[in-house]
């Protein structure tokens, strides 16, 4: 179950939730049984450069390899750079979680 962070400057004016919602399609389109993604916006109203960072969570898991890393990451930029106006900085980090993570649905 993947996890999406964005982190921004104040100035943006995005729809956060709507590129959180483009970044879960991006996610299941390379990797259909990944699941939701649990996605949440941070804007910083106390900034230097106007920036957009998405900081992105997956379970560690065989087929997810450095080309599948590569691959996602370029169409998470794609898609991500879309929402976003020039001039602005973007940054795009995928990480895997360790073996000690747990997640579960409480019901």
């Amino acid at each position: 179950m993947p996890h999406c962070e964005l982190s921004y400057s104040s100035d943006l004016e995005i729809d956060a939730k709507a590129m959180l919602a483009q970044v879960e399609a991006c996610i299941l389109r390379h990797d259909g049984g990944a699941g939701e993604t649990k996605g949440r916006a941070y804007p910083a109203p106390e900034f230097l450069h106007t920036h957009l960072k998405a900081s992105v969570a997956l379970l560690a898991k065989p087929h997810r390899g450095a080309e599948f890393t590569a691959a996602l990451q370029k169409d998470l930029v794609d898609v991500i750079s879309a929402h976003l106006p020039r001039p602005c900085w973007l940054s795009v980090d995928i990480t895997f979680s360790s073996q000690t993570y747990h997640t579960e649905f409480l019901e």
